[in-house]
This record gives structure tokens, sequence and C-alpha cells, in this order.
């Protein structure tokens, strides 16, 4: 943008400056009633917004591009802007018109950025999903150690890990940030990875990084002198944690949020799941897109905002830990066999409103007179609960949270004295302080709205002192408000006493006028009540939010609590409802499930059809930690590695499961490797594809390892693929020494069994009849004997020519191959497998038999039951003799 100054106008010259600090945001520069763009700016914006672009003025000649958006609805507006990848400098008046005007005529009001409105920094409830967190993360390398921080501003979370840089895309995958902060040069090589994850990429300067700098940062934000209280950090981790804080310096303009003090995650301590994992599962987002068809999608009880999000980390980050295991499952169990105590609570619960981002936003004074009601009343019904407690034994997890949420009783009297029942969204519009709270206020109230009832009140005091009945207080233009008698009655006004009192103003031809000093007075405080008591208001916001605020450890921790106990209701209802069963989680290697079922099909089916899942039987561990797993396409075999793969998974995350019994031995990482797809942006095959995410399973699986692999080595020629598959096998069982479940339609792989001790065969059945196969849907011990691929083939709608067709190709390969090299090339040249055939002719239609014939015959409705039976034997004898 050019920046000459020739026939610049002053507000045109403050314009360009701001925007000068901005290069890289689109400047929201408020004008009255709107926020206006000017020259680039407001070309991109109408294009994204779908907005008139006009002109302003002119600039070196040219036409200013101009367009505008209202400033009380710039919210919607923002969340299109930072959804389409933009960032968005706000640039707020910070004084008003009249003040200008006090500087010299032509003034132009002082305008500044106030906040820059970044992805990761939202806290406006309109701009935020209520069950997901919106994380804004920090990827620091200090001497070749690297390390992640995120938080999310809304609710003060605040985590740090060290992770090396080859972790970072399953962190990503993990976490789902909104924006990742990275040293500026660093967002080139990162800028692939960030991409491939949806991440908005924010360069930062190399000095934000300094980890000396980073640790001034943090201990000045929680006010301390060494950060040790917290945790043993490394200079990786206080690297990326004080990145963060000063972009947040940056973007709020020093308003920082209310931070949580930094967690330290350790990768120890939780399931480790890579991306394509994630995906393949579809844990928290359906491969389609939105959280429909995935597993949170199914399994999603909980009432509360934070509970939805408290959820989707357990999910996302199951633990390793069977201390913290047995804990959670305890609640659940606990909540499981109490329905009632958990129905009361839940509908308690239902009235709780998100207090974390309430807090958040009271925090950056981004909040209004509803996030005090939220906090009222979350901080009400957590008082609340731990009546519905009384007579049970809770288990720990329960009743350390119940400990929390107690000891509010102070502050819930407060703001249920201070504020209205249901206030306005923002505290310029007044009203959402109770009647009776403050004297001060109800008294600007009662001028404000009573204004007439007060001057009665004093013209009546005025008849009593002066014993004139037809004294009247009067308002005009130019007077104000004054008293009028008529002329009889002037020489006892203007005498002693009542002359001290009443200073003549005014003689007409009837009347003469006074007025008085508390009228005087009374006329400016009427005229200034409106603005009074909302200044009054205003003022009491900011006490009342400093109350909370002082208080935000302990409210904080309250929010905790009601979300874990949210949370373990919400599974105890769910394992009631779809009659999960608790798993038994050990140390051991054991994946023993009985009657196991994949959550998301189930219900589905049930949705869908009404039919059951067919529920399958698993054992891993001992001297079996990989089944071979044979069958037809459409049979289940997918199904049944995703189910297996998900129970491990809630298992761990410390819910009940979908099966009848589950013993789970700690699982350390879950692979799969599972579906096909390319990836033609990268220049990747699904081939390519499938190898690199094999590659990536084989090189880092573990003994405590689970792995699910379905048909490896089918996206090129045969035998290649049969020779990576039973390599990979091999590999699996030797080198990996994990526990797997591996899919293939590779028959020959099933004499591994005989050669490797830890490897069974397993297959789906299915059943034969008249040419077609019947899906059974039963996973059993044993092997398939070929792969019904033509059947299947058949089902999906292919004409009846092809499957012929294939049906010959088949016999005639198959017979090749069992009689040897030699006899299959003759076979192979005997058929014209590269010329066209020519179409077949339709299969003529089958005879009708004698019991067709006498079915056609019959009209169900019209039998008796004896007719019935009789029938029944009747063609049974007909059916013999055919």
């Amino acid at each position: 943008m050019t920046t000459g100054k020739s026939a610049v106008t002053p507000m045109m010259a403050q314009y360009l400056e701001i925007k000068s600090r901005y290069p890289n945001a689109l400047l929201f520069y408020r004008m009255g009633d709107f926020y206006e763009l000017f020259f680039h700016d407001a070309e991109e914006a109408a294009v994204a917004l779908d907005i008139a672009l006009t002109k302003r003025g002119k600039h070196q000649g040219d036409d200013i591009p101009m367009c505008g958006v209202p400033f009380h609805a710039a919210e919607g507006y923002l969340l299109t802007l930072i959804r389409k990848g933009f960032r968005v400098a706000v640039c707020e008046q910070l004084e008003s018109p009249t003040e200008a005007k006090r500087r010299g005529a032509k003034s132009v009001v002082k305008r500044d950025v106030v906040r820059l409105v970044t992805p990761g920094t939202l806290t406006e409830e309109s701009l935020l999903e209520a069950r997901r967190h919106n994380y804004l993360a920090s990827f620091a390398n200090v001497r070749g150690e690297t390390a992640l921080a995120w938080v999310d501003i809304s609710t003060g979370a605040f985590h740090v890990s060290v992770i090396p840089e080859v972790r970072l895309g399953p962190e990503l995958a993990r976490l789902m940030p909104s924006e990742l902060i990275v040293a500026e040069g660093d967002d080139q090589t990162l800028a692939e990875t960030a991409d491939e994850f949806g991440v908005a990429l924010s360069p930062l300067g190399r000095a934000a990084f300094d980890s000396t700098g980073g640790q001034k940062r943090l201990c000045d934000l929680f006010s301390v002198g060494t950060l040790e209280a917290y945790g043993n950090f490394s200079r990786a981790e206080v690297a990326a944690m004080g990145a963060v804080v000063e972009y947040l310096e940056i973007t709020q303009k020093g308003k920082l949020p209310l931070l949580h003090p930094p967690q330290r995650e350790a990768q120890a301590r939780v399931l480790q799941i890579d991306a394509a994992t994630r995906r393949n599962l579809e844990l928290t987002h359906a491969l389609s897109g939105g959280r429909s068809g995935s597993l949170i999608g199914v399994m999603d009880r909980t009432v509360t905002a934070a509970g939805g999000r408290l959820l989707e980390r357990r999910i996302s980050s199951p633990s390793r830990k069977i201390e913290v295991i047995q804990s959670r499952l305890e609640a659940v169990s606990f909540s499981y066999d109490n329905s009632g105590f958990s129905e009361r609570v839940r509908g308690m619960l239902r009235k709780v409103p998100d207090l974390d981002r309430a807090l958040s936003r009271l925090s950056i004074d981004r909040g209004g007179p509803r996030d005090l009601a939220a906090v009222r009343n979350a901080l009400a019904q957590a008082s609340d609960l731990p009546g519905s407690t009384d007579g049970h034994d809770l288990p720990e997890l329960l009743k350390s949270a119940v400990q929390d949420l107690m000891g509010h009783d102070d502050l819930v009297d407060l703001l249920d004295n201070a504020l209205v029942d249901e206030p306005p969204l923002l505290a310029r519009d007044g009203g959402f302080i109770a009647p009776g709270y403050d004297e001060e206020l109800d008294e600007a109230r009662k001028l404000r709205d009573e204004g007439r009832a007060v001057i009665a009140a004093m013209q009546q005091e005025y008849v009593d002192l002066t014993g004139i009945q037809s004294l009247k207080v009067k308002h005009n233009n130019v007077l104000g408000y004054f008293v009028e008698v008529t002329a009889t009655h002037a020489d006892k006004m203007l005498s002693e006493p009542l002359s001290d009192t009443f200073k003549h103003r005014q003689t007409t031809a009837n009347q003469v006028r006074f007025t008085t000093l508390p009228l005087t007075e009374m006329e400016t405080r009427i005229l200034n009540a409106g603005g009074q008591a909302l200044e009054i208001e205003k003022r009491l916001y900011s006490a009342l939010s400093l109350e909370i605020l002082n208080k935000a450890a302990e409210i904080s921790q309250t929010a905790r609590a009601l979300a874990e106990i949210d949370l373990a209701t919400a599974l105890g209802e769910l394992a009631r409802n779809e009659n999960w069963c608790k798993p038994k989680v050990d140390e051991s290697r054991a994946l023993d499930i009985k009657g196991g079922r994949h959550p998301v099909v189930e219900q589905a089916l049930k949705s869908q059809s009404g039919e059951p899942f067919i529920a399958n039987d698993c054992h891993l561990g001992d001297d079996s930690d990989i089944w071979l797993l044979t069958g037809p396409n459409m049979a289940g075999k997918s199904t049944f590695l995703r189910q297996n793969a998900l129970i491990a998974l809630l298992a761990q995350m410390g819910s009940f499961v979908p099966a009848q019994s589950a013993h789970i031995g700690i699982v350390s990482q879950l692979f799969s490797r599972v579906g096909a797809s390319d990836d033609l942006a990268r220049g990747r095959s699904t081939f390519m594809v499938e190898m690199v995410e094999t590659a990536a399973i084989l090189n880092q699986a573990d003994d405590h390892a689970l792995v699910i692999l379905d048909e490896i080595g089918r996206g090129t020629a045969t035998y290649d693929g049969l020779s990576i598959a039973w390599a990979t096998l091999e590999h699996l069982h030797e080198a990996n020494k994990c526990r797997a479940l591996f899919a293939t339609h590779y028959h020959e792989l099933t004499k591994l069994s005989e050669k490797l001790g830890r490897v069974d065969n397993a297959t789906v059945s299915v059943k034969e009849h008249n040419g077609d196969v019947i899906f059974l849907h039963e996973v059993r011990r044993g092997a398939a004997d070929r792969s019904y691929g033509v059947q299947v083939a058949k089902l999906a709608g292919l004409p009846a020519s092809v499957v012929e067709r294939a049906r010959v190709v088949l016999d005639a390969l198959e017979k090749g191959e069992r009689e040897g090299g030699s006899k299959r090339d003759t076979l192979i040249d005997d058929l014209p497998l590269f010329s066209a055939a020519p179409p077949m002719p339709a299969a003529p239609p089958a005879a009708e038999s004698r019991v067709e014939k006498r079915l056609a015959d019959i009209l169900p409705d019209e039998l008796t039951p004896r007719q019935a039976l009789d029938l029944i034997y009747e063609l049974k004898g007909l059916s013999d003799e055919d």
C-alpha cells in the first residue's frame, strides 16, 4: 500500500499509520457505529464477507475502496474472516468526538488497535464450539531439544510437553489446535505439517523463544519468583510457554487472560496414537467430517459444555497409568450402580452454565453481565450438589470432586443480591443490578424513571412551606425547572423568611417565577440520572468482576470438579443404556474380549434398520499375540479390527466398554493401517500412503503396542503384495513382538501360523447358497478357503455377463495354479484375457418348481392354522419329490 501523504486527510493519515503496524491483518477501523476497511483490506473483506464494496474519497488521485460492517454485528463477520484464514486487527475509538474537539475543531478522534483476533485467541461464545477446546499451540526448538506448549484462553488450560519433532504431527492430530506459533524461519519447514492438520501457522520473532526471557514472562504472569513450584521444566518447554505468553501480550494488547499454572504432560503417561490411527478410528471426527458418525458422537451424554470438552480430552489422550484408569472406572461404576443418584445429579448439572469460559471473558475485560450471572448460577448449583450425595459412600474421584464444589457461599450470596435474574448481554445496556443493592443507584434510577413524581413531591413541600395552594413547579427550555405563583402572592415570596429560599427569576403579566437551590440541583440530577445510573452500574460491574477474579483459582477448581462429575455420570448412563461392561485393566499383555461390539456401527444399525450387531470374541496374549484374519470383503473384518482397538482405547480412558467382558493389558501405542486413500497433494499414490503408514508402525511399535492392519500389500502386483504382507507379519512377530490383528486376502499367509509360534488363524464365517454368499459376521478360529470376491461383485450389482466371465477366468486360473506353471500358462493363453469378450447371453430363467407353482396359488391371509400346517406337510412332500 502506498503511504504518500499528499492530499491525505488527517483521518486517512491516522488509518495509514495504524495499518502500517499490522500489515498482515485486516484493519477493522471504528467509525461511529461501523468498523470500516479501506484499500486492499476492503477489497479482500468485501469478497470474503460477500458485502458491497464502495469508495470514500481519493488517495493520490485514485478512489479509495471501502467497505464496512456494523459494530454490533461484528462477531459474525469476524468468525467468517477467521474461518477463511484472515487475522483481524480491531481498532477502536479511545475517546469521544466531543473530547477530540476540545483539542481543536479539526482534531481526529484518537484510535488504536485494542485486540488482534486470530484463530487461537477467540473468546466470544458465538465464535467458539462449546464442546471443543480452542487451543493456541507453540513449538520451540532449543539446541536440538523440542517442546510443545498449548493454551485455551477461553478456559485457562495451559499445558506443555517435551516432544521430538517427529512427534509434532501426532500431537497436532491429538490436540487439533487452531493456531501454531513457531519461530521465524521455522514456518517454512513446518508449513506442510501445519497444513496437513488444518492449523494456522503464525511466525514470531526468535527473541520470543528465548528461554531466559520466557522464564521472566512466566514468573511475572503467575507472580512467582521461580517456576519450580509448577515443575522442573526444560529450556525448550520454557521457551515454548514463553512464546505463548508473548503472543498473547501482542494479540490481547496487554490484557492477558486468566491462565492456570502450566501442567507438564509426560508422553509415557498417555496412550500414543498417531494421526493415521486417529483418522481411521474416527475418534472425534468422522471421515466425512463432523462429530456425527464418530466415537465421541456416539458416546457423548454429557450435559455441560465443560463435561463435553473433558470427554474429548479423555478420548484423545487415554491414560497408561493403572491407578488413574482404576479411579475413573470406580467413579463410572458408582454412577452405573446408582441410577437414582446419577439422575438427580445430572438434572442439577443441566442448569450449570460454562463457568470456565465466563471466567476467562471476565479476566480479559471481554465479558458482560451474563458472565457474572453464569458464575452465580454455576456456583449456586455447585453448592447444592453435595446435598445430593448424602448417604452415599462415594469413590475417591467423586469424593474429591464434591469437596471442590464447596466454599462459595459468600460469593453466591453477593452475586445473588447484586444481580437480576436475567441480565442483559452488555454492561452498557444497564439494568443488570438488582433493586435494593445500591442506594445511590436506586436514587439515580428513581430520578430517571420517576422524575415527575420527585418534582411533584417537591411542589407539595413548597406549598406546605409557603401556604400558597396555587404554587406550581413547572419547566421550560429557557429556565428549566422553576416555582411559579400568581402576582398576588409575589410580595409574600419576596419577603423574609421566604426570600432566603426562593430566588426571583422572571416576572410576567400574571405570574412571578422563582428558583431554589435544591430545585436547581434536582434538575441537574434528573437530567444526568440516566447516565449516572449507567456509570454506577458499570462501577458495580467492575467491583463484582474483581470479587470473582480474586477467587479465580477456587472457581476454576470447582469448574473442573463439575466436569469430572458430569463425565462420570454421563459414562454411567451410557453404560446402562447401551449394555456396556466394566473392563479389567492391568499390566498384563492380555486382550481378552468376549462379545465385543463396535459402538458406532451398532448404533447405526439400531437407528437405520433395527438389526442387532453380531458380537465377537477376541483373545490375544499368553501364547497368541497375533490373529491372522481371513474372509471375504463385506464380511466384517475391518469392523472387527476397529472394534477391538476402540474397546482397548475406551478401557484406558476410564470408560465401560461395549462387550460382555473385557480384560485389557495396558496398551502403550495404538496403530492402525486400514482403508485406502491417496494423497495427491503430496504426490503419494494409495499404495505409497499404505507403505508410509506401515513403515511408521514397524519402526515405532513396542512390545506393548496394539496394531491393527487391514489388507497390507493390496495396492501392487499379487506377488509383490504377498511378499510385503509376509515380511510385515514376520517383523511384527519377531522384531516388534506386539499384539496385532492382521486382516488379509492372501490365504498363503495362513501357513505362517505353523512357523510363527504366537500367530493364530481366524476367519469371518460366510455361508454359500445357490452360488450366492451370505455374511454371518461371526469370527472364529481357522482359515478361510477362499475370498468369495466374485460373489461379492455379484452382490454389488455387476452385470451378469461380467460376473459369469469372472467365474470362468477364476476357474481357469485356479486350475492352472493347481496343475503347475506350464499348464497354467497354456490355460491363460486359451482365455482371451486381453481381447474384448463377447457379451454373455442372459441366463435363461430357471424352470418353475412344483413347490413354487403351489405357493403362487396360496393366499396366506385366508388360511386357518390347521390349513397352514397341512400345507407345510404338502410342500415338504413336493420338495422331496423334486
